[in-house]
């Protein structure tokens, strides 16, 4: 690519990036965030990722009324404890036996029928629901949409000032580290603002700890990816010694244990 074509279109990248910077506090994260994607444009955003999602060839919204009546009912009562009310939230139950869960953007979370099958209580289901609602209040998926852009901004300008292949994957393993470290701090927070939504819409919060252990026998028994050491989430066993010592304030021998190298 001719480097008089690639300056313009950073600068466009930058100026995307810029023409709407706000830096909002988040009052359930206690931080200050530097925010360019407003909140109409956050929603707007996982409308069409959600709508995607329920046109695709391969994703089936489950049949059973139950099943997404007993989902929703679950998921507003802990919204209406949660600290974002300016989005609507929308549950989904997903026609697939994998026992997993995820948010978009905008509020629009889907949890798969797996899971739901999984718990053994709504205690179970609701601290599912209540990290992924509190992903949605700490709008980490739209933080690692702006991570991205500075990503293909930073490739950009590698391409532009000639960086050789060495340089380029030194860089690539440098932000892989930083994006599963941020991503690992995410998960954590998710689990404490978690616990706080349990309590307040009067679910057991220790219900998170008999459904990690679940999922940890789930990761258990499942096959080694390749370069799993590029994880997004923590071991497990990682956050089962968090939630417990945030529950209750202390942790045994086998949690400590179980705590993974990093």
């Amino acid at each position: 690519m001719n480097k008089l074509y690639i300056y313009p279109i950073i600068l466009f990248l930058f100026l995307a990036m810029s023409g709407c910077v706000n830096r909002e506090y988040n009052t359930a994260t206690g931080r200050d965030d530097i925010m360019f994607v407003s909140t109409e444009s956050e929603i707007k955003m996982g409308r069409s990722i959600a709508e995607s999602i329920e046109k695709s060839p391969d994703i089936d919204l489950d049949p059973d009324p139950l099943m997404t009546k007993r989902l929703e009912e679950i998921g507003r009562s802990i919204a209406s404890v949660s600290d974002r009310k300016e989005v609507s939230y929308t549950f989904r139950v997903v026609d697939k036996d994998d026992v997993n869960a995820f948010a978009l953007p905008g509020g629009y979370i889907f949890v798969f029928r797996g899971l739901i099958e999984k718990v053994e209580s709504d205690d179970e289901l609701a601290s599912v629901i209540a990290h992924e609602v509190a992903h949605v209040v700490a709008r980490h998926s739209v933080k690692r949409y702006q991570g991205g852009l500075g990503y293909t901004v930073l490739q950009i300008l590698m391409v532009a000032t000639g960086a050789g292949a060495t340089e380029a994957r030194n860089t690539n393993a440098a932000i892989g580290q930083m994006v599963m470290s941020y991503s690992r701090e995410d998960e954590a927070l998710a689990d404490r603002m978690a616990i706080k939504y349990l309590k307040k819409a009067g679910y057991d919060p220790m219900a998170m700890l008999s459904f990690l252990k679940k999922m940890q026998e789930v990761h258990r028994d499942a096959p080694i990816r390749q370069y799993s050491s590029y994880r997004s989430h923590p071991m497990i066993a990682d956050r089962i010694r968090m939630v417990k010592e945030e529950l209750t304030g202390e942790v045994n021998f086998t949690d400590y244990m179980n705590k993974p190298v990093e």
